[in-house]
């Protein structure tokens, strides 16, 4: 895993975008994000015990593995939203980027390889993409059933409440 602030260039978004300023794990868990490594399956099936995700599935995202859909679809993820779960990512293979939203708004990038684990709390604003191989494969994990429902930024998302939770929280997390 390597966090850095996104450096908001507008050229094609699987390119790295490092601006040169990393960003500690500390600064990811004070906005919620959980980070782990994992080279057996079997430590992230402790965790999905301590966490409650009953339920996983696996996901290809590759011009392979999704054909004409492919581009469309990374586009997609790439459209700054945020769900009302938690978003778990174990990355089997390959390579992706996560962009996060800031306390401030601004865009932290965080690159994930094989065998890292990423945890976003519901209520977060982010986004997806792969990088210039365009491959990764990952396990998503859930704690009811399998689902995955974007809902893009905007005056809606702004006052949903899992994103008032998750910025009470963060309010919580500051004050102390």
């Amino acid at each position: 895993m390597k966090a850095y602030w996104f450096d908001n260039s507008d050229a094609d978004q699987r390119l790295p975008h490092d601006s040169g300023r990393p960003v500690p794990e500390s600064t990811l868990e004070s906005i919620g994000v959980l980070y782990s490594r994992h080279p057996s399956l079997s430590t992230v099936d402790d965790l999905a015990k301590q966490r409650s995700y009953r339920n996983r599935d696996e996901i290809t995202v590759s011009p392979q593995a999704m054909g004409d859909v492919y581009e469309s679809k990374v586009k997609m993820f790439f459209d700054e939203h945020l769900h009302e779960d938690e978003e778990i990512r174990y990355v089997r293979d390959g390579a992706g980027y996560f962009d996060v939203r800031s306390e401030g708004d601004d865009w932290i990038r965080i690159r994930l390889e094989k065998d890292d684990l990423i945890i976003l709390p519901a209520g977060i604003y982010h986004r997806f993409t792969t990088d210039s191989d365009n491959y990764i494969k990952a396990m998503r994990l859930f704690k009811d059933e399998p689902k995955w429902t974007p809902l893009n930024r905007g005056n809606e998302t702004d006052v949903n409440e899992h994103r008032k939770t998750y910025l009470e929280q963060r309010q919580g997390v500051a004050a102390h």
